[in-house]
């Protein structure tokens, strides 16, 4: 059992997720989040759903788990750096872009 909590654990906080903003996405384009995290956390949201069916109890350790300071800490922090690296790729995007139609007039 310990082992078991263990790896949940672990899984929790690799793929850093919290349910309520995976089950709560939209699919129109101006709510898309920006950072990388959108996928691990809806990979592990259809992770805990399976598990919550099989067992409720097992499903209540792994919401329960994910509300541990240092795990909520831990992905906030991974959330606000992904944002940032997002942000400048995309400025870095533009700029190649627009060193493109500079050489293209």
């Amino acid at each position: 059992m310990l082992l078991s909590r263990a790896v949940a654990i672990a899984l929790v906080m690799l793929l850093s997720t919290s349910f309520s903003e995976v089950s709560a996405k939209t699919i129109e384009k101006r709510h898309v989040r920006r950072d990388w995290l959108v996928i691990p956390d809806t990979i592990v949201y259809y992770i805990y759903e399976s598990v919550n069916k099989v067992s409720p109890r097992v499903g209540q350790f792994l919401a329960d788990a994910v509300r541990i300071p240092g795990i909520a800490e831990t992905r906030n922090f991974l959330i606000k750096e992904t944002a940032k690296i997002t942000v400048m790729a995309e400025q870095l995007v533009e700029k190649i872009k627009g060193l493109w139609k500079n050489e293209e007039a």
